[in-house]
């Protein structure tokens, strides 16, 4: 064991999920050694504990597998499980802390953030329920940060990580494991892979775009291998370190590609992207696309159809910004409904209190109680189980849904790369004449209610103050401002725009047209464009 000195670096404070820098700022000597150091000091330390480590495939994720586990190993850990070559997929990783119920796991990512050395690298810690650290922990070690003056550190070779097996890194075990099968199976169990493999026997074609990173292999052996599709209908389907220079992230904008061939002529019958550590997803059919609220509102209004979820669900929950779609089909069914913060980790109280089993994000995110994760591929398999169940294409459910349920109209606008403090200063604006919004009109619309969200959690009464600020507006309709905690570089500003309509008439609009009046509206009360000077967000989602 190597005791090595040193000294803090500012900003090691985690975001919604983890830690997120530019790839050469981890790369900095001492910088994430400070970093995983502080993370097993904040949990007890990791003496005798059992992990998982494993990421996405980015740049300098193979280096900093070797450096976590000499620190784990010099810290006193019993055993690592790594996912061969370091690989393993969000949702993969969160069921394996579960399934072979270790003490935690170190997930290496930066979500859907582009790849390479000169762009994006991040870490994160799971805790032993297979989920994102809760607020408490990353605290912790946020504080930890600040004061650091060692770290402890093996000086040994590197492990082979590209071979299944067991080795010993001092007297720390090391098990590498194949990162897709155990993931496979747990899907195997949860659909029905029989009805899904006569769904592909009958001509079904489905386009499948890994974007260069995670879900490649998962995919490839779940749809091509297991259920029978046509082999070349998963692409981009080798993880590459810098994912062949695509942002992997599974919007509109960032897989033109699939976008294209799917509104194009001939298009496949089924189209799904996942992002860059697996954990999220865009599903659309042809000529269709899907909005990631509406996505977890026809989810859970055909659960029942999936074999895990026949006897119905506990209860939904969605983060604020998401819209309000999936709260209509909760009350037509019974359901509780919970609102929390942006970020995975608060649903994990409500999962692990068996009070709710689908979850979702409007960022692309959704997932059920099979693991503490949202998993992209899940939900993939969700929409095919539901299309064979119904026999119907997307385009014919997504229909019937705003038939029976009416329509969020609902769009997110980025923008990026803010001077952070022209971006906190706005809001800081905003936050000031809060009170005196309700009763005002803009473009035709009252303000009913505004106010800067706050959540306390029902499980553990955990308050989480400062969420983003709401502009509510009498019939429904709404706006939703925060900034991003999952950026590297300046601040994202994301505004969030809903309009509800019952129906029947006026539900086949084009979503930008319908939520032109709530857009103007948030341009007068905020004044995005004068501060900013963009006339247009980076983003449309």
């Amino acid at each position: 064991m190597t005791t090595i000195q040193t000294t803090p670096f500012e900003g090691q404070k985690p975001g919604t999920s983890g830690l997120r820098k530019k790839t050469k700022v981890f790369m900095q000597k001492h910088f994430l050694e400070n970093f995983i150091q502080s993370t097993f000091d904040a949990i007890g330390g990791v003496d005798g504990k059992i992990l998982v480590l494993g990421g996405d495939g980015r740049y300098f994720g193979k280096e900093a597998a070797q450096i976590i586990l000499k620190m784990a190993a010099a810290n006193g850990a019993a055993k690592v499980f790594v996912g061969q070559g370091a690989w393993l997929s969000t949702p993969a990783a969160s069921h394996l802390i579960r399934t072979l119920e270790t003490d935690g796991g170190i997930i290496l990512s930066a979500s859907h953030n582009p790849g390479g050395p000169e762009e994006d690298f991040g870490v994160k810690y799971n805790a032993a329920n297979g989920g994102p650290a809760p607020e408490k922990i990353t605290d912790a070690i946020f504080e930890r940060t600040k004061n650091i003056t060692s770290y402890l550190k093996l000086d040994v070779p590197d492990v082979d990580l590209g071979h299944i097996g067991t080795q010993t890194l001092g007297e720390m075990v090391v098990e590498v494991l194949d990162p897709v099968a155990a993931y496979a199976d747990m899907m195997e169990g949860i659909f029905d892979f029989a009805a899904l493999k006569a769904l592909f026997a009958k001509g079904f074609r489905m386009r499948m775009d890994s974007m260069c990173a995670i879900t490649g292999p998962y995919a490839v052996e779940i749809f091509e291998n297991r259920l029978g599709a046509p082999k070349g209908t998963v692409v981009h389907e080798v993880p590459l370190e810098d994912f062949g220079g695509m942002h992997p992230d599974p919007n509109p904008t960032w897989a033109h590609e699939l976008m294209a061939e799917m509104m194009g002529e001939n298009a496949p019958d089924f189209g799904a992207a996942s992002d860059g550590d697996g954990d999220r997803n865009m599903i659309l059919g042809a000529g269709t696309y899907v909005s990631p609220s509406d996505s977890l509102a026809v989810i859970a209004a055909n659960a029942k159809l999936v074999p895990a979820y026949a006897e119905g669900l506990k209860g939904v929950a969605r983060s604020m910004p998401t819209s309000a779609a999936v709260d209509r089909v909760a009350e037509a069914l019974g359901l509780a409904c919970f609102e929390t913060p942006t970020g995975w980790k608060f649903f994990g109280n409500l999962m692990d209190a068996g009070r709710v089993s689908l979850c979702g994000e409007e960022s692309f995110g959704t997932g059920s109680d099979h693991v503490r994760e949202k998993d992209g591929l899940w939900a993939v398999l969700m929409w095919l189980n539901i299309i064979a169940a119904r026999g119907q294409s997307v385009g014919e459910i997504v229909a019937d849904h705003f038939k029976r349920f009416g329509r969020n109209y609902y769009s997110r606008h980025d923008y990026e790369a803010l001077p952070k403090e022209l971006a906190e200063g706005m809001l800081d604006d905003l936050r000031a004449k809060l009170s005196d919004l309700p009763g005002k009109e803009y473009q035709g619309l009252v303000v009913g209610n505004a106010d800067e969200f706050a959540y306390t959690d029902p499980v553990d009464q955990s308050v989480s103050q400062h969420q983003g600020f709401r502009i509510l507006f009498a019939g429904g309709s709404r706006v939703v401002l925060r900034l991003s905690g999952t950026g590297t570089e300046g601040a994202t500003l994301r505004v969030y725009l809903e309009r509800y309509v019952a129906g029947p008439e006026g539900l086949a609009q084009d979503p930008q047209e319908a939520l032109a009046p709530i857009i103007k509206a948030t341009e007068e009360i905020v004044g995005i464009a004068a501060t900013t000077g963009k006339q247009q967000p980076d983003v449309i989602t």
